[in-house]
């Protein structure tokens, strides 16, 4: 198995998650987040900025931060790419050696914290730059199905 991760795949696999999930699987119904519904993706702010009547400060801070995390994102993609492939050519062998397979999952759940680090940080900063009626709005939004 090849491990592809790319920014885009990155941003898109994480506002899918839990954090972000605004409409049920089928299935068994997963548990509100009370972290992740007081926070808003980047796509949604970006594609409401007439609504929400951003500010030119607010669009150059929200364009610096997310570019910031875009460039984080992309070392972090290359390095986990990187330990993915020696994780895969080390199960590989015909007796895996357990502390270097550790090893290398240790470096590679590494990565994907730092990630979520990021993941974190930059929704935290995008909610600092919208004012409380701005966040009100986009919450509104959120609860409203998706236009095709």
């Amino acid at each position: 198995m090849k491990l592809k991760i790319s920014v885009l795949g990155v941003l898109l696999f994480w506002c899918s998650t839990a954090i972000f999930s605004q409409q049920p699987m089928p299935g068994p119904q997963p548990q509100p987040d009370p972290i992740g519904e007081n926070f808003f993706p980047p796509e949604l702010v970006m594609q409401n900025q007439q609504t929400l009547g951003l500010s030119d400060v607010q669009k150059n801070t929200l364009k610096t931060e997310i570019r910031k995390a875009q460039t984080r994102f992309t070392e972090l993609q290359w390095q986990l790419q990187d330990e993915g492939e020696k994780m895969v050519a080390l199960v590989k062998e015909e007796h895996v050696d357990e502390q270097r397979a550790l090893a290398e999952l240790d470096k590679i759940l590494d990565l994907e914290r730092e990630i979520k680090r990021a993941q974190i940080s930059l929704v935290v900063k995008i909610k600092n730059t919208l004012t409380a009626e701005q966040q009100a709005r986009l919450q509104a939004l959120k609860g409203k199905p998706r236009e095709r």
